[in-house]
């Protein structure tokens, strides 16, 4: 026997959320963060709300030199072979 497609809800396993609870919800988590005391990933100080995830301007551009330089690339196995057609 085939079973329904219909409402998923209907099972009563996931309440459903009105648009207006889900806005509550996702604004609940930018006021109140999961962890408040994140460090900068390249010094360590604690984040700016401005220049987040980094303290500071000078971070965010330390970050982005290195993606420019290749610095954070990660390496493939060797025995990796290209496919050429």
């Amino acid at each position: 026997m085939r079973r329904s497609l219909g409402n998923p809800f209907a099972d009563g396993h996931l309440p459903p959320f009105s648009p207006l609870q889900a806005a509550d919800i996702m604004d609940d988590q930018i006021k109140n963060p999961a962890s408040p005391f994140k460090t900068c990933p390249i010094c360590g100080k604690p984040q700016s709300e401005a220049t987040r995830p980094f303290c500071s301007s000078r971070c965010r551009d330390v970050d982005l030199n290195r993606w420019l330089k290749g610095s954070y690339v990660i390496p493939g196995r060797d025995d990796e072979v290209d496919d050429v057609e």
